[in-house]
């Protein structure tokens, strides 16, 4: 196939973005020029429900929500495709899972439930680890006092933040949200109750998700959102919400840390420590020890970082549990290592060699006496 040939083929390519993920379907949005390619069809829908080609199983080839695809073979009467090829992905969250995302928008709730400053510090260095951009959102504003907004306010700005305050029942600072998120793709995350399912709703009322009030005894949030999915924003991008949880892992690197404060990264961009695997705990002339408020949740995250790599250096690597198989068609895999050689299988030839010596080692004489027997 020439190359003018190849490039028509791909001008002729269905392709679109994946905004939801459930067993083995994928809803697909098509894009504005695959939509027009089948605009003589009688076809009134943006989506298809599609399925993954089996070749792309057979290379470990992962469908994300997110993720741009190709797709053959439409059923137009019936709605239905499948994804063909996966395009490289700029971005990959792995919580949520979500791929080509351009901004991550962390949603606290300031009230019911109370913000936790430990709890807010952690979720933002988990989402600045990603090194995306990020923007803090803080919702039911309406349920505190314009004193105390102002308090969080001045204070998030010491930590190097200038948070957006809405109230989802309220209408409020939502415009001011639609714009950080306008023409993106991006993705709501925070802790369960926050109101993430409810601050969707109010930028995308044809969304229409479920919500759910928050415990009155325990003054947590419930689980009201299951699985990622993407959702068309009216002024142009996709959003996605994502399931809440209360405790993301801090997984990152201990050396890099200190770069997910922004307290911390503006201070070295200044100056430097005085040696370069400084931790910034009890080493002379660190410029990063100090009194900012947030210096504690930073030693005690850097411990639990620690731990976590300690943790990891100690588990068996794979190929050391495992073994390296090759097949005959040239794909290699990996399979489970037996602990003891007395679980191991003998193979036919060593039977067979077994089987050799127990004849020979007999003597003629032997043999002679059973053949006069006969």
């Amino acid at each position: 196939m020439s190359q003018f040939e190849q490039a028509a083929r791909n001008q002729n390519q269905l392709r679109g973005t994946v905004v939801a993920v459930q067993a083995n379907f994928y809803r697909v949005l098509l894009d504005q020029s695959s939509q027009r390619q089948i605009s003589p069809v009688n076809f009134d829908s943006n989506y298809l429900l599609c399925t993954r080609r089996t070749r792309l199983k057979k290379i470990g080839q992962k469908v994300m929500v997110g993720d741009r695809v190709i797709l053959e073979e439409p059923d137009w009467q019936d709605g239905r495709g499948a994804i063909a090829n996966v395009l490289s992905r700029n971005t990959e969250l792995q919580r949520p899972p979500v791929a080509n995302v351009d901004i991550i928008v962390l949603v606290f709730a300031l009230e019911e439930p109370s913000l936790d400053p430990w709890q807010l510090s952690r979720f933002l260095v988990k989402a600045e680890s990603t090194k995306l951009q990020l923007c803090l959102c803080l919702n039911k504003c309406d349920l505190i006092s314009r004193e105390q907004q102002q308090k969080w306010q001045q204070r998030l700005e010491t930590w190097g933040y200038n948070p957006v305050f809405v109230s989802a029942i309220q209408n409020q600072g939502i415009e001011q949200l639609q714009s950080h998120l306008r023409g993106k793709i991006g993705v709501l995350a925070g802790s369960s109750g926050a109101g993430k399912s409810s601050l969707i709703n109010r930028l995308i009322p044809s969304a229409q998700l479920r919500v759910a009030t928050v415990s009155g005894k325990l003054q947590r949030g419930r689980h009201t959102t299951r699985h990622v999915e993407l959702f068309n924003l009216p002024g142009g991008g996709l959003l996605a919400d994502s399931p809440g949880f209360n405790q993301p892992d801090l997984d990152c690197d201990p050396s890099d840390l200190a770069l997910y404060f922004p307290e911390a990264r503006s201070r070295l961009r200044e100056a430097s420590c005085q040696f370069n695997n400084c931790f910034h705990r009890d080493e002379p002339n660190c410029i990063v020890r100090g009194n900012w408020e947030r210096y504690e949740h930073y030693r005690v995250f850097l411990e639990q970082a620690i731990a976590h790599k300690k943790a990891q250096q100690n588990t068996p690597d794979e190929e050391s549990s495992l073994k390296l198989k090759v097949k005959r068609s040239s794909k290699s895999q990996y399979e489970p290592k037996l602990a003891s050689k007395k679980y191991r299988r003998l193979s036919r030839r060593e039977k067979h060699q077994n089987l050799q010596e127990i004849y020979y080692s007999r003597s003629t004489k032997e043999i002679y006496e059973e053949v006069e027997d006969l």
